[in-house]
């Protein structure tokens, strides 16, 4: 394991600021993505090209792509991208100047139907409509799979059901499967169930992991993954985040406390821990609200 690379993506400016009861404005946001982009973050999630009145914390997405593009948001080598929900979303993205895309569907019919209004069956034919657009357009694409460890309104699902969503999403073509505990329920043990079988099913590079620490189990289930081969983890700075439309579904795995784990065991990431760190507690400060990311806790006491 020691010198590997562990590309951390972070969802922090859009899974983390969606689940915000007040805006975010966008000079904030700017200023945050810009300062994940210089402490050495290279794949984060910019936005989401969905219903405004369905997600409003997302409804600048456009402008800051427009900001892209004018210069005034600096990215450098930084990759930006965005979840697109459906045809709408993806000209939206295509219009903004968009180069990399997530898609999303869930392992449980009654998430997905709160979520986006459809089936997992049609979300997958959605998708599979998508892909010829997004290939024309020379767009990367990675896809999500929700609730695969366990639904808020249904409960534990089973790791058979899950693995034939990630796998049919996989078949679809999409770059990376983004393997998600929406409501963070899941533990070492569930990660044996579908991490490793999904390893065997997709391959290294096909597979990414996406945690809530809802319950603190976000770490170990990572580290669990990473004995499984996964070199792909998803968090958010600072903790921040959950999902709108999963009950009790807070905070995700913090970028502090992960890439503290991965320098610690000897892995890459090309992130400047400090200067992240920096930039959470500033978002912190200009949001009004404490944040949940342990390190970043015990980096502010140091700090006094």
């Amino acid at each position: 394991m020691k010198h590997e690379k562990v590309s951390v993506f972070e969802v922090g400016a859009r899974d983390g600021l969606q689940n915000e009861k007040r805006l975010v404005p966008l000079p904030q946001k700017i200023w945050f993505v810009s300062q994940l982009a210089k402490a050495g973050i290279q794949d984060l999630e910019l936005g989401a090209f969905v219903r405004p009145d369905r997600v409003p914390q997302m409804a600048d997405t456009e402008k800051l792509y427009a900001a892209i593009e004018t210069g005034k948001l600096k990215l450098g080598r930084t990759r930006a991208w965005s979840l697109v929900p459906n045809l709408r979303g993806l000209e939206r993205a295509i219009d903004a100047g968009v180069k990399q895309i997530a898609l999303f569907t869930a392992a449980s019919e009654s998430f997905n139907k709160s979520n986006i209004g459809m089936s997992v069956a049609e979300s997958l034919r959605e998708i599979r409509d998508l892909m010829p657009v997004a290939k024309k357009h020379r767009l990367q694409v990675r896809g999500y799979v929700s609730t695969v460890f366990g639904c808020p309104f249904e409960g534990k699902v089973s790791p058979k059901k899950a693995l034939g969503v990630i796998e049919r999403l996989a078949d679809l073509g999409v770059e990376q499967v983004s393997i998600g505990d929406t409501i963070g329920v899941a533990t070492p043990a569930g990660v044996d169930q579908i991490i490793k079988p999904a390893m065997r099913l997709l391959g290294q590079k096909k597979v990414a992991v996406h945690f809530h620490d809802t319950r603190g189990t976000a770490l170990a289930n990572t580290l669990r993954s990473l004995e499984y081969g996964v070199r792909t983890v998803d968090s958010s700075a600072g903790g921040l985040g959950g999902c709108p439309f999963a009950p009790g579904a807070k905070g995700n795995l913090a970028t502090e406390d992960l890439v503290y784990m991965l320098h610690g065991m000897g892995f890459r990431t090309g992130i400047q821990l400090d200067r992240l760190a920096q930039a959470s507690l500033e978002l912190a400060k200009k949001m009004k609200r404490s944040l949940t990311s342990r390190y970043l806790q015990a980096y502010a006491s140091r700090r006094k």
